[in-house]
């Protein structure tokens, strides 16, 4: 881990949404015109939580509706060296969809089988560990 965390720069926090045995990835425009898989996430504004930051930005990227249920946790991102937090999210409303196409290119609902496919890094521990156990559950 770097010693240099110039955590000026808000926390990242990202929404994991589950549905049917599957978690809502988006496909970010990245401006190398690379495609990377993630979560919907974005930078935390102002006087808001990281709970709202996750709801607030899944809104605003897949147009869904979503209610923060729990923070699954927080960590310095290995790839990006930017502080992050996850947040497990439910479904109020919506349907799914590129909603800020300037952002995405693209999302998918992604079962277990296929998570190296979209994300051949891994999750981060405590995300794995909640789909595990999440996604088994809704699979049953």
């Amino acid at each position: 881990m770097s010693t240099t965390l110039s955590d000026d720069r808000p926390a990242i926090s990202a929404g994991i949404i589950t549905r049917n045995g599957a978690v809502l990835l988006v496909q970010r425009r990245v401006k190398e015109g690379s495609l990377s898989w993630q979560f919907p996430a974005g930078e935390v504004e102002s006087g808001e939580t990281l709970q709202e930051a996750a709801a607030r930005e899944t809104v605003e990227e897949t147009g869904l509706t979503v209610t923060p249920k729990q923070l699954l946790g927080e960590r310095i991102h290995p790839k990006t060296g930017r502080r992050m937090a996850y947040v497990a999210c439910e479904i109020v409303s919506g349907t799914a969809h590129v909603a800020d196409e300037d952002e995405l290119a693209d999302l998918a609902w992604v079962k277990p089988a296929d998570f190296s496919t979209f994300v051949p890094y891994g999750f981060a521990p405590v995300v794995q560990d909640y789909l595990d156990s999440t996604l088994t559950a809704d699979a049953s």
